[in-house]
């Protein structure tokens, strides 16, 4: 047994609930009303569903209630104050159900409203017509029945997804139930094929329930126009039986040209179109046949249909039979001389003509007789015949040949007794014979037994010219005739008949000629190159006849042509210009001795010293050629007298040379060395730079950049690179030149550092610097007694380190190089913090009285300070000087000044230098 469905459940709930009420309030039962309920009060249920209505009241002890309708009930539950019945198959569209209770004598009732909806299941479009007509309205008709309520309903006609009207039947009464929508529609071209629907849609969604949609089945509409004329048929107007004739039916605005059917039958003979479709024009096109029973008069058909339309077009044609006529000949092949009849027959009606006679009546042959000759060989016969058909008149013909037999003959239009053809272009070589059946031909050399290729493209030949003998043969007999054979052909101009080189000698007497070969016989002319006379007859030859001369040789089939080089030999002479009495060679030209020979053929030359060095010696020749004999002359031809000889195969001949020699300038170390070197104050002279050559060379030579200046006497100055320059007729020759000046030493600076103060156990440095060329050797003399002095590798720099008193007194700095020495002195002296070491040139007493002064003044003085020293040059002095420079001392003795080089030598002026030095003890 099934579960209560949740309306009982509601039932029972809304029971328990009156129930409680009623519990909790039976003290106010005589207070308060009683009543009835009927839930649910207003109900929707789907066509053919069930429902729970539950009744129920307050009253504490009803005497009895139930639940009045006329639906079907499937089940009942109860309880003392209320009842849940199930209702089935709800159909009707509305009921009003009655809930009623009896309690204290009085009835208590609560009435309900169910309603049914039913979906819109079958949504049905009326079937549109087969075919609509353009431009014609068709109706659209929409039926849903039974699907309702009608007011929820809404329905919608539909081209494709296009929506074409739509409806709703909002407002109509609760109970109406279907609907039906209809609408006109204009058929149009592009709605062939288009599908149409009808969509309905039931929205209950107001009510608590969902939209309900169907749409119909689409149905597809076919539209078509159909112009109103008839087709148009093309058709012959007569139609031999056995014939084929091509028909056409053509019709114009059409549409869909496509969904047309053609119809097209001649008689009761139905065409098979086949069918072309340009735009909305249809055309059919068929081949009408005609056979012997449809003969007469008959109609061609032509019919199109669409959408249940037709259009016919009819023609009438007219099927006959006309059989061409028949032309015999009693013997086709006919020897010569035999009778022939000819005969011209046709169908019954129609009338013949054999070549031009027509016969008496229709229907009757026509004839003719001859005797067959050569002349009718490949006659023609013509046999016409003409029948009148509907009124127009129809022409038949038919022709015949007669071949006549006759034996060969051999024209000389066909086959000429004398042939002449030209030499080299393609020729079918013929000689035809007339003659049935056609007769071989057969050519034939009676000497040789060569065979001419009649009939057969081929090449002209010298060969072929000859006679033949040709022959003509068939079945009816042969013919023989004589034929010559003529090839012409250009003139050739060979080396045999013409050679391309004559050679002459001059002073003889000879002609010039040359033979050609050809057909016919050439002519030959020769004139010399630039000349139009032509050479004729015997020439007394001379050198002006030498040349290229060019002959032709002509006939009708062309001409040749050819240069003739004719060379004159003579026997060998000299020119001066060519080969010169005197000549000059330049030592290290590499040049030849030109002696150019004038003669035929070119003469050998030989030159040969005849006397003094050159006796006997071979003078080498410049050849006439690019190569040289030898590649050059040695560097020791001997000048002289050479005898030069010239031989050919027509004689000799000799020149006497006379040969001198000469040559270019030369500069080598010899006698212009690269590095000369001047002494400084020595008279002013010329680069040492001579040049060999001849004739003699002349040589200027000049200082690179600035110009050397003139001055009587060598300076520093004039040392730097010269270029020189040796010229002669035959060339230059040039070569550089780095010119040295050396110069005596002298001692450019003697210096002592530091120049600041010094104490007792200190250094101090000398520094001595020379100007000399070559470099100068230095080297020094020190005080006696003065030790642990230090020099440097070139002797430059003189160092003393922890400086004591014996190392006061006067130093001398020598420079000494090949062009002399020269000196310079410094004094140094060295002084303690009570006393004055005073060192120089001087003689030791004075100089002691001098530090002792010196030292009395320093204790008085207060211009000089304790602790300092000055390094003061004196030139020629030794005066001590006070260290800061104030208060000078007045007891110098003069120093030392100059020095004496060896016994015999020059003396050399030195300046004295005296530097004043402090020592101060810590």
């Amino acid at each position: 047994m099934p579960g209560p469905s949740p309306g009982l459940c509601r039932a029972s709930l809304g029971l328990w609930a009156a129930l409680g009420l009623g519990l909790l309030g039976l003290s106010a039962v005589a207070q308060e009303p009683f009543w009835a309920d009927l839930q649910p009060r207003v109900a929707l249920v789907e066509r053919g569903g069930s429902l729970w209505l539950n009744c129920s009241t307050n009253c504490p002890r009803p005497e009895r209630g139930g639940l009045e309708t006329s639906l079907r009930r499937n089940g009942t539950q109860r309880g003392l104050r209320w009842l849940a019945r199930q209702l089935v198959d709800i159909r009707e569209p509305e009921t009003q159900p009655v809930c009623f209770f009896r309690c204290a004598r009085r009835t208590l009732q609560a009435r309900g409203l169910i309603r049914t909806f039913q979906r819109p299941d079958r949504v049905e479009l009326v079937p549109l017509p087969a075919w609509q007509p353009v431009g014609e309205n068709f109706t659209l008709s929409c039926r849903v029945p039974g699907a309702g309520p009608r007011g929820s309903l809404t329905l919608t006609l539909l081209r494709g997804a296009q929506e074409l009207i739509r409806r709703s039947f909002a407002g109509e009464p609760p109970r109406a139930r279907g609907a039906v929508l209809t609408a006109t529609v204009l058929a149009r071209r592009e709605d062939h094929g288009a599908n149409f629907s009808c969509r309905a849609e039931l929205d209950l969604r107001p009510h608590g329930l969902g939209l309900f949609e169907n749409s119909s089945a689409p149905r597809e509409l076919r539209t078509f126009a159909l112009s109103p004329d008839p087709p148009r048929l093309a058709a012959p107007r007569l139609l031999e039986v056995g014939s084929e004739r091509p028909v056409s039916c053509t019709l114009d605005e059409l549409f869909p040209a496509s969904e047309a059917g053609v119809y097209l039958a001649l008689g009761d003979h139905r065409l098979s179109p086949e069918i072309t479709l340009e735009g909305d024009a249809l055309v059919a096109t068929a081949t009408a046949t005609a056979n012997a029973e449809q003969e007469g008069a008959r109609q061609l058909v032509c019919r199109v249909t669409l959408g249940g339309e037709s259009r016919e077009t009819r023609e009438n044609v007219t099927v006959y039979s006309f059989p061409a006529p028949v032309l015999t000949l009693s013997e086709p092949s006919a020897p010569e001389g035999k009778v022939v009849t000819v005969t011209c027959a046709a169908g019954a009606g129609a009338l013949v003509t054999l070549d031009g006679i027509p016969a008496e009546v229709p229907g009757q042959p026509a004839q003719l007789q001859l005797n067959a000759t050569e002349d009718d060989d490949e006659r023609s016969f013509f046999c016409d015949a003409v029948l009148e058909v509907a009124g127009e008149t129809l022409s038949k013909n038919k022709s015949a040949e007669l071949r006549v037999l006759y034996a060969p003959r051999l024209d000389d239009s066909d086959c000429p007794r004398s042939w002449t053809w030209p030499e080299g272009p393609e020729q079918t070589l013929r000689c035809e014979a007339r003659g049935n059946p056609t007769p071989s031909v057969h050519c034939e050399r009676p000497d040789s037994g060569a065979v001419l290729a009649l009939g057969l493209l081929g090449p002209v030949t010298r060969a072929l010219a000859g006679t033949y003998r040709c022959t003509a043969a068939n079945v009816q007999g042969q013919a023989v005739k004589d034929v010559t054979l003529t090839v012409e052909y250009a003139p050739a101009l060979d080396s045999v008949g013409c050679p391309e080189h004559i050679t002459w000698l001059e002073g003889t007497e000879v002609s010039l000629s040359c033979v050609a070969h050809g057909v016919p016989p050439p002519n030959v002319s020769c004139v010399r190159s630039g000349e139009a006379r032509v050479l004729e007859g015997l020439l007394h030859v001379g050198r002006e006849h030498a040349g290229t001369y060019r002959c032709e040789a002509t006939n009708p089939q062309g001409s040749a042509a050819k240069n003739v080089a004719v060379t004159v030999e003579y026997g060998p002479s000299f020119e001066e210009p060519s080969c010169p009495s005197n000549w000059t060679w330049v030592e290290g030209s590499g040049q030849l001795f030109s002696c150019e020979v004038d003669g035929k053929p070119e003469p050998s030359v030989e030159c040969i010293g005849s006397e003094g060095t050159s006796e006997g010696m071979l003078l080498p020749l410049a050849s006439s050629d690019s190569n040289p004999r030898v590649p050059s002359i040695s560097s020791d031809l001997a000048p002289g007298i050479y005898i030069c000889n010239a031989t050919n195969r027509h004689g000799s001949t000799v020149k006497a040379v006379a040969v001198s020699t000469e040559s270019p300038p030369q500069m080598d170390e010899s006698t212009c060395p690269s590095h000369q070197t001047w002494l400084e104050g020595a008279l002013a002279a010329a680069l040492a730079c001579d040049a060999r050559g001849r004739p003699s060379p002349q040589v200027r030579c000049s200082r690179e950049g600035v110009p050397r200046p003139q001055r009587l006497r060598v300076s520093r100055e004039d040392a730097g690179t010269y270029h020189c320059l040796a010229t002669n007729m035959h060339g230059t020759d040039t070569r550089t030149v780095t010119v040295g000046v050396e110069y005596r030493p002298v001692v450019a600076e003697l210096a002592a550092s530091p120049p600041g103060g010094v104490r007792p156990g200190g250094n101090f440095t000398l520094t001595c610097r020379a100007e000399a060329w070559p470099p100068a050797q230095i080297s020094w003399r020190a005080p006696p007694g003065a030790l642990n002095i230090g020099l440097s590798s070139n002797n430059s720099t003189l160092s003393v380190a922890g400086a004591m008193g014996s190392h006061g007194g006067e130093y001398e700095c020598a420079a000494t190089n090949a062009h002399g020495r020269h000196a310079r002195r410094i004094t140094v002296r060295v002084a303690g913090p009570w006393l004055w070491v005073a060192v120089g040139g001087a003689a030791g007493g004075a100089a002691l009285l001098a530090a002792g002064a010196g030292l009395a003044f320093y204790v008085q003085s207060t211009a000089c300070k304790k602790g300092e020293y000055n390094v003061q040059e004196a030139e020629s002095s030794g005066e001590a000087v006070c260290l800061n420079g104030a208060g000078g001392g007045a007891g110098g003795g003069s120093g030392a000044e100059g020095g004496t080089e060896a016994a015999g030598t020059a003396e050399e002026q030195a300046g004295g230098e005296v530097f004043a030095i402090q020592l101060t003890s810590a």
